[in-house]
């Protein structure tokens, strides 16, 4: 069954609801195994990678906007992150109903700080 663009953002919605409510293994069927991650402090080849990260940090997004765009979906939120909610934008490529590459924007300065002890 192909892609569409109602259901590759009902996959990333899926994908975000499961991650915030810390349901990794449910989040992990919405991925493919070869899931690329690109963030500004680093980048994951493959879900497991991704996984045995997000299970550490357990971060929280609280959703704005979801643009859709055929197999493409573009997230506004705020991501708690380390006790601070940074403003973020997260691109999601899905391919046969998997998120395929995500690649999330934001500014790590908040973060930067709070780790020298700003």
């Amino acid at each position: 069954m192909m892609t569409t663009t109602t259901s590759a953002k009902y996959t990333v919605m899926s994908f975000l609801k499961c991650l915030n409510e810390e349901e990794f293994e449910d989040a992990r069927k919405y991925t493919d195994d070869d899931l690329k991650f690109e963030g500004v402090l680093g980048l994951r080849n493959g879900a497991e990678d991704y996984f045995n990260d997000m299970n550490k940090m357990k971060l929280k997004y609280h959703l704005l906007k979801t643009f859709a765009d055929g197999t493409d979906v573009c997230v506004l939120y705020d991501v708690l992150m380390g006790g601070i909610s940074i403003f973020a934008c997260g691109w999601y490529q899905v391919e046969h109903h998997k998120i395929t590459s995500i690649k999330v924007v934001f500014d790590p300065r908040p973060l930067l700080h709070l780790q020298n002890g700003n």
